[in-house]
């Protein structure tokens, strides 16, 4: 045993400690790189597994927003026909709402959820207990939510019509104690919405809707966090903390908490000003494959998150369907223009009768006109339209060269 040397105070000193060592190195990665990487983990970079399905799209995505704008198809079906070509938007439906495969719960937004992660949400469900309302207060919660389970109990699954209406006779957000009353039921986990029918949500007990398996609330708040940042890391493939709180809506703080135990890896990526994490299998190999070319919903969570955005694609995204019209810069519902693995366009498209219409169009160039005229006729083809027709195209130079393209295809 090793007894050391006195110190000048005069007191023991130990074996000199061994060097520490260096820490690990931060893997670096091209903006390049980057893109591709979180290209691929969104599904729009390589073969898209088909058999999977719509299914599969859901699980790897962790999140589908939906919206109630609905012009070539609601943003929920946009989502899967973007990663997997023209399936058929009743198979679409299907998919997410039987079989027990999903529900519909606050992530991102209101989303459509893998039934497998029920139990992660668990840290917000208590946090609206917590916190005791959302939106709305009750004048009497305990005999309005006791109405809601009865009923529910013994009529089965009900819209918020057949619980009595939704409103008070006034503006949407007056709402009657009975859609206060099962929205506070969803919050908090008791009821869960199983299906949208007509753009209904659909409520029914979650002890009756949510396998056994799956119905509990057990994981610790550190737990779901750790899950849902894990989850966002590998659908984003590499993100900045920003980014991974922003997927599902959580604090920046709830990250940096369970960051360093997700099994994300700290990377730095070329021109970014922050430090990023990568899904480790991400990283395994280099993205390769097919290139979907595609319009995207403004809600896909490729661009859902506007700094992201920017900071991958050099695309300023904006939504503008809330925007007063004579404000209106790209339009109403601007659907971004995938290509080649870039943002190279937007259409604002509508549909009269059997034409799809674009009712304003901008490309990035001439290299854009032949993916824009092809993401144009699939997506007419998809909706059932036989023919397309541009009211505005900028710059306006590009419209000849446009229109020889649709003509070349067929549209």
């Amino acid at each position: 045993m090793t007894t050391g040397l006195p110190s000048p105070s005069g007191s023991p000193v130990g074996p000199a400690p061994a060097p520490a060592a260096a820490p690990a190195p931060v893997i670096s990665l091209s903006a390049d790189e980057a893109r591709r990487i979180a290209l691929r983990a969104q599904g729009l970079l390589g073969a898209p597994d088909r058999r999977a399905g719509v299914h599969g799209v859901l699980r790897h995505l962790g999140a589908v927003q939906l919206d109630t704008i609905s012009v070539l198809a609601r943003s929920h079906e946009l989502v899967p026909y973007a990663r997997l070509g023209a399936v058929g938007r009743q198979a679409v439906e299907a998919a997410y709402w039987t079989g027990a495969h999903s529900f519909e719960y606050w992530s991102h937004a209101a989303c459509v959820l893998p039934i497998e992660e029920w139990p992660h949400f668990a840290f917000r469900r208590r946090a609206f207990r917590e916190r005791g309302h959302r939106w709305h207060r009750m004048t009497d919660r305990e005999g309005s939510c006791a109405a809601v389970r009865d009923r529910l109990r013994t009529e089965g699954p009900l819209t918020t019509a057949g619980l009595g209406g939704g409103r008070n006779g006034g503006e949407w957000w007056d709402w009657s104690e009975s859609k206060i009353a099962v929205e506070w039921l969803l919050d908090i986990g008791e009821v869960v919405v199983t299906e949208r029918r007509g753009w209904k949500r659909i409520y029914d007990l979650a002890e009756r809707a949510v396998p056994a398996t799956l119905f509990h609330d057990d994981l610790s708040d550190e737990e779901c966090l750790r899950r849902l940042v894990a989850q966002a890391g590998t659908a984003l493939g590499v993100a900045t903390r920003a980014d991974l709180a922003d997927y599902h809506r959580l604090k920046g703080e709830q990250v940096d908490a369970v960051i360093a135990d997700t099994g994300l890896v700290p990377v730095e990526v070329q021109g970014w000003p922050r430090r990023a994490w990568a899904d480790p299998a991400a990283l395994e190999s280099t993205p390769r494959g097919r290139h979907r070319t595609t319009l995207l919903s403004p809600f896909d969570s490729l661009v859902w998150d506007r700094p992201r955005t920017g900071r991958i694609f050099g695309f300023t995204h904006r939504l503008e369907a809330y925007v007063p019209k004579p404000k209106r810069v790209h339009g109403y519902f601007a659907m971004p223009l995938l290509a080649g693995g870039r943002l190279c366009g937007r259409v604002d498209p509508a549909r009269e009768g059997s034409t799809l219409v674009a009712r304003q169009l901008s490309m990035d160039g001439a290299r854009a006109v032949e993916p824009m005229a092809r993401a144009l006729r699939e997506a007419a083809a998809w909706v059932g339209c036989d023919s397309v027709r541009v009211e505005r195209c900028a710059p306006e130079d590009l419209r000849g060269a446009l229109d020889a393209e649709l003509r070349a295809l067929g549209v």
